[in-house]
This record gives structure tokens, sequence and C-alpha cells, in this order.
């Protein structure tokens, strides 16, 4: 028994497996995820009981391996949560661990989730790859930035794939985010996203990292940003002036539920 769940476009199988101890293997995950022959999807994420906090989230990327934090995953699992009942706290929220780090999460509204991120770090200005000047953060997953003045003619697919494996300069590699400025509250993105290896529909620790980043470059202002992403929707990213608190806000629905067996 599984839930498709989507988070502004970025999509993800979610499995209760408090009481199931599913073992699924890469290739079977890999399987799973890949459009058109499985359920296709971004990602899988599995529900696990936690002895500290509300439940425990296990994320795997589409190629099936274990993955880094993933911002619309997170959201995603908070909302299955609350659709399989998991209790809440008393303002609707939950503190769920993933890669032994604790994060928050709150049901704000109907299909609307905010989530607590980990502070950036490993900040790093003007790199000079492949004839683009990229910019660097950490929001829980790598990322790289680069603007762009013309998001929509961006070769996202070719560009973002060979960043991607500058393994010299990104040893684990890296997401790659092409972004474009279109006012002093709010930014578009378009993402490669390492693990899928493709351009996809929307990525939150890649909306929170434009975000920071094109704060501490000056290119916006204020706390709060909103970061249109492929598939149209727009995430909110709010952060204190240390960017210690760093929170991303977006929706989260389920698309579709069912079975599925593994051969």
């Amino acid at each position: 028994m599984f839930s498709k769940l989507s988070g502004a476009g970025n999509d993800f199988i979610v499995i209760d497996n408090r009481g199931l101890s599913v073992h699924l293997s890469h290739e079977d995950i890999n399987k799973l995820c890949t459009r058109r022959t499985g359920i296709g999807a971004d990602g899988l994420i599995l529900i696990e009981r936690s002895e500290e906090y509300d439940f425990s989230m296990k994320y795997y990327n589409a190629d099936g391996f274990i993955g880094s934090m993933c911002g619309n995953g997170g959201r995603c699992a908070a909302y299955f949560a609350s659709s399989i009942g998991i209790p809440a706290s008393a303002d609707k929220s939950y503190t769920f661990e993933a890669n032994r780090n604790r994060y928050n999460a709150w049901i704000t509204s109907i299909e609307t989730v905010r989530l607590q991120m980990l502070a950036p770090k490993d900040f790093i200005n003007n790199l000079h790859i492949e004839g683009l000047i990229c910019h660097a953060v950490n929001t829980g997953s790598p990322h790289a930035i680069i603007y762009t003045a013309d998001l929509a003619h961006v070769d996202v697919t070719g560009a973002g794939r060979t960043i991607r494996h500058r393994t010299d300069i990104f040893p684990e590699g890296t997401n790659v985010n092409f972004i474009e400025v279109t006012s002093l509250e709010t930014l578009s993105i378009r993402t490669f996203e390492r693990g899928v290896e493709d351009e996809t529909l929307a990525c939150g620790t890649g909306a929170v990292a434009a975000a920071v980043m094109s704060h501490r470059l000056g290119k916006i202002s204020g706390s709060t940003v909103k970061v249109t992403v492929k598939s149209g929707d727009t995430l909110e990213v709010q952060f204190n002036d240390s960017m210690e608190e760093v929170f991303l806000t977006g929706p989260a629905k389920i698309v579709y539920k069912g079975t599925v067996t593994i051969n």
C-alpha cells in the first residue's frame, strides 16, 4: 500500500512502514520511481517509528539510493503523517527525524505545510565552472546557484548534468539551480536534481538555497521570499537575520493511493 504525494510538483511515493518492515533494494526503488514503467516519482519516502520524535523519514532518490534532505519530501511526509492519523501537537505540528537531524513541521491549512529547515552552511561565492559564475551553499543538500536573465531558455538538463558531475569541485556531486530574480521579493527557479538526474518540477532545498544566497548577495531584500518553481507553484522561504531559523512553506497533497507488487 502506498500513497503518491506532490509537493509543488516534486512527487513522492510514500509508504507507512511503521509496522510493515518493508525492505526494498535500490533496484526496486528505481523501478517504482521510473516514469511510464513504474509508479513514477522523484523519490520514495518510508515513514518509520522514532524513539524520540513523532516519526522518522527515510528518503530515497529516484535512482534508488539514500538521499540527503529533501525539503518538499519533508513537507509531504508531515502531511502524510497527518493523513494516517499520527497524532500532532495542539498547534498541528510534528517533529520528525531525517538523516539524524530533527525537523519541525506545521500543517498550516488544507494541503499547506510549513517546514523548519536546517541553517544553511558552506557558502561559496564566484566559482567559475564551465564558463558560468556559480555560487554554492548547503541547505541540507548541496546546491550550486547560477543566475540568468532568461530562465525559460536555459539548458537546465545539459548544463545541470555537467556541473552536477564536477566532483573536482563538488566531491559528492551537487544539485544545480538556475535563478532569475523577478523582483526584490521574488525569484523563479529551475533545478537539475542529483539522484533524479534530470530537471524536476520543484526542489525545496533548492528554493531555500536560492533565497538565502540571493539575500546574501543583495539581489533581494527582506526576509520573506516567494520562489516560483517549474510547476508554476510558489514556495515561500522565510529566515531571520542570522539565517539560523529558516522555514519553507508550500503545497503538499495526496495525488492518489494504490497497491503495488514487486516482481
